[in-house]
């Protein structure tokens, strides 16, 4: 596959957006719509949220496609980026009325709580971005090792690699795993860019 070859789809599907065409919004559903929801469940725990900031990202999307800008990264950090600031929107909703229900209205929640659920919601969101972006062997690495708890030996077996590089690809899995911490803590969403409403 040629490296521009994710870019030049992102453009050309921008392009059909523009032009109104409804197959490409079809299209990019298909494509991304398991990324938004899990992503969406991930943060706000709840499936109807969930279902409600999906069809808002894809109505976003087909009322806006100029928002995005293929030169500041892929089409799937974009949807991931309009999907967090929704999923963000609606957590922070959610605890402003699950307070005033709480405790009457005009009460807000304590921000520095509601703060610090957004964070945490954001590195689960980070690192499971991360994790479905990784290339396979990478994934396989870490899923053997933490999801099916096999050490590094057992996963090279597995994997049919030698040990060291079974101690590569876990090493670099880490390590990108890392940054969905870290990125949450620096008040990141999920990889992405543009502007959203």
């Amino acid at each position: 596959m040629a490296k521009d070859t994710a870019p030049r789809w992102d453009r050309r599907m921008q392009q059909r957006l523009a032009r109104g065409e409804a197959a490409a919004l079809g299209e990019l559903y298909d494509r991304f719509a398991a990324l938004v929801h899990s992503q969406a469940h991930l943060m706000l725990d709840d499936e109807d949220a969930a279902d409600l900031v999906t069809r808002e990202v894809f109505v976003q999307i087909w009322e806006a496609p100029e928002e995005y800008d293929p030169h500041q990264g892929p089409m799937r950090s974009w949807v991931a980026h309009l999907t967090h600031v929704r999923a963000v929107r609606r957590l922070r909703e959610a605890a402003a009325a699950s307070y005033a229900a709480e405790y009457g209205e005009g009460s807000a929640p304590d921000p520095e709580e509601l703060e610090r659920r957004v964070r945490e919601a954001t590195a689960a969101a980070r690192a499971d971005y991360i994790v479905s972006s990784m290339p396979a062997p990478l994934r396989q690495a870490l899923k053997l090792a933490y999801v099916d708890r096999r050490d590094y030996r057992r996963t090279a077996t597995d994997l049919g690699v030698t040990e060291d590089e079974a101690r590569r690809r876990l090493r670099l899995g880490l390590q990108l795993l890392s940054t969905a911490r870290t990125g949450a803590l620096d008040g990141a969403a999920p990889p992405g860019h543009g502007r959203a409403r």
